[in-house]
């Protein structure tokens, strides 16, 4: 088969760029964009082999009459790189300062951070095929898929910088023993901690859930910062629990960051940043146009949280839905249990109470709605431009899922900012 006499090669990019039905490899598409967004700094070598392969499988799926060799997929692989066009809303920076992978990626606010300061991602995983479609939306890459899986490790580079994870936290089964790289197995931590080892990155950027400060009575940090500076030699200052709502988004959001660097850089200071002074509320990021009446609630369903709350509150609880006013500050946005009933806003711009959707009684008109999922967007310091692609239930899971980039941004720029100054040090 001759691409260019037969079939014009723009075409067969297409074809296999949207090919949606090859299941034959995971990593075949996520191997195809690391390799295009990499061509021109060496990592591409990493994604190389599985690029070529993903474009022939697509090729014999296309033209299952035709002989296709590795030679044409590897040419039609190198009119892609040519053509290649990078039409996503956040793009690499043109000139970057230092190289990250994203782990646990979710929808890219590491990545959106990471790059505003000058940083080119080389690798992205993310288990999640929702999540994922929103990351390729955004930034034109698919990431690998789990971290766990050897054959998702493999497509790691040599070479970055700075790895980032936002972990999930998890008990380690350390009873009677030491506490270190060993007692972690079988958490995510461990895939973690084991790239770490493998690859030995210039510094570390962890974040979690304010509760890993007293997990497992404290013994689950414990072992964590253990296995980073005994096991795997790496300067970590004592971790903190950083709020969203003082680096400028409305949201009350405490998370907790741990940072690293490599023992043999010589770094043995870093501070936290300071809270910014800018003051945000909720009408800063409230919807300019009237949105949707789907998103008013009933009066059946109000009434049942108005019980559920009252219910709670004799039992001296304090469960229940809250409605946060222009002024305010909103609750943590989370992906389960009361995460939107809890952010809740008045809203009287609404002239039209038709239903859209199937609900039980009438729209209220007390003017309760749910936040949208741009609110919970802006909530986690992402920009207008950032594309959402899937429903609103996917949304509000992945932004609760998700980091608030401005806190995560102001961390890095620390991080940098003192790499930066080691960068000829091995």
């Amino acid at each position: 088969m001759n691409l260019k006499e037969n079939i014009s090669l723009e075409e067969v990019c297409g074809k296999v760029f949207n090919n949606r039905l090859l299941d034959v490899s995971e990593s075949g598409k996520a191997a195809l964009t690391h390799y295009m967004h990499n061509h021109q700094n060496g990592v591409s070598k990493f994604y190389k082999k599985e690029a070529v392969q993903h474009v022939k499988r697509a090729l014999e799926y296309e033209y299952p009459d035709e002989n296709i060799s590795s030679q044409i997929a590897e040419e039609a692989l190198q009119y892609m790189i040519f053509d290649f066009k990078k039409d996503v809303p956040f793009q690499e920076p043109k000139n970057p300062k230092f190289k990250f992978i994203d782990l646990f990626a979710g929808i890219g606010g590491f990545r959106i951070a990471m790059q505003s300061l000058g940083g080119k991602c080389v690798f992205t995983s993310e288990w999640d095929e929702k999540a994922k479609k929103t990351y390729e939306a955004n930034f034109g890459e698919v990431p690998f898929g789990d971290i766990t899986k050897e054959e998702t490790k493999k497509f790691i580079p040599d070479g970055f910088d700075v790895l980032c994870a936002g972990f999930p936290c998890q008990a380690f089964s350390i009873a009677g023993k030491r506490g270190g790289f060993e007692d972690t197995r079988g958490t995510l931590f461990f895939d973690v901690a084991e790239i770490i080892k493998r690859k030995k990155p210039k510094a570390i950027f962890l974040e979690n859930v304010k509760g890993l400060f007293n997990h497992d009575k404290g013994k689950t940090l414990k072992t964590i910062l253990n296995v980073l500076r005994k096991d795997l030699g790496y300067f970590v200052p004592e971790p903190k629990i950083l709020n969203a709502k003082d680096f400028g988004v409305p949201q009350n959001r405490e998370r907790i960051f741990i940072v690293g660097f490599r023992e043999d850089l010589g770094i043995n200071n870093f501070e936290y940043p300071k809270p910014t002074k800018k003051n945000v509320v909720f009408e800063d990021i409230k919807e300019e146009s009237v949105v949707s009446v789907k998103y008013y609630l009933s009066n059946t369903y109000l009434n049942t949280l108005i019980k559920h709350k009252k219910r709670h509150e004799s039992k001296g609880n304090g469960f229940g839905y809250e409605i946060i006013p222009d002024d305010g500050t909103a609750n943590a946005v989370v992906c389960g249990g009361m995460g939107r009933e809890r952010n809740l806003v008045y809203d009287h711009r609404l002239e039209d109470f038709t239903p859209v959707t199937h609900i039980k009684g009438e729209v209220n008109r007390q003017g309760i709605r749910k936040m949208t999922p741009r609110e919970w967007a802006r909530l986690q310091g992402f920009p207008d431009k950032f594309i959402i692609p899937v429903a609103d239930a996917s949304a509000y899971k992945q932004f609760g899922n998700s980091v608030a980039v401005p806190a995560i941004k102001a961390t890095a720029n620390e991080i940098i900012k003192r790499i930066l100054k080691n960068v000829d040090r091995k």
